[in-house]
């Protein structure tokens, strides 16, 4: 299978550059266009899997140009903006991008955002075949509040596994810890955010005891944390 198209639609060259690195890195057939109008030119002539589009263009805005997309095409967008108003981002979504993310970010957390959303895209290319005579990375059943990472169980307390619940099913996204505390420790009135920092600790050595070679929650600092498959 050829590898997955992506454009990056973003005029500072050097964080494009960064992002694009990561990208191929993973596998990606990655490109940057740094002119909208041209962008639009591009993706009518030769349509990319995935668009990531800046929101602040000086040509043509990322919101405009989502617009036009979205008249002949429905390939997958992701919004990168620095504006933090929260009415920038409904409108895009609103529009037809598939998700956002906000600078400054995390190349890596940009990554894992793609691989979601082309995971789950209509239309979109199928996650590669799985080895069924290899375990999957995680397991997670809410029936049974048990866990396995690649196939073997961890030994997790209730609150340790309602944080790796949330954060895993919202892969690449980062979630702050009061978003964590509203979703975990709901029912503790009491607790304050140093205990989602207790928790999490113990997790994550959990995990690295499993999968050394790897971090799959990672600390984003001043806001919280990620879980990067």
């Amino acid at each position: 299978m050829d590898p997955t198209k992506i454009l990056l639609v973003e005029d500072e060259p050097d964080l494009a550059q960064v992002l694009v690195d990561y990208l191929i890195r993973d596998g990606f057939e990655a490109s940057i266009e740094g002119n909208g109008a041209k962008a639009l030119e591009r993706i009518r002539a030769s349509p990319p899997d995935l668009l990531l589009l800046d929101l602040m263009l000086p040509d043509l805005d990322g919101l405009s140009i989502l617009r036009e997309v979205r008249r002949f095409s429905s390939l997958a967008v992701i919004l990168i903006t620095a504006r933090v108003e929260e009415i920038d981002r409904l409108i895009g979504l609103e529009l037809g991008a598939d998700d956002y993310v906000c600078k400054p970010y995390s190349p890596r957390e940009v990554v894992a955002r793609v691989k979601a959303v082309l995971r789950r895209a209509p239309g979109g290319r199928p996650a590669e075949a799985r080895d069924p005579t290899v375990p999957p990375l995680l397991e997670i059943d809410a029936s049974t509040w048990q866990v396995k990472l690649q196939g073997r169980r961890l030994d997790l307390t209730p609150k340790e596994f309602r944080l790796l619940q949330a954060l895993s099913a919202r892969p690449g996204h980062v979630l702050s810890r009061s978003q964590l505390l509203d979703q975990v420790y709901s029912d503790d009135l009491d607790v304050s955010e140093r205990a989602v920092d207790s928790h999490m600790k113990n997790l994550r050595k959990k995990l690295a005891q499993g999968l050394p070679e790897r971090e799959l929650i990672r600390s984003v600092y001043g806001v919280g944390f990620v879980f990067e498959p």
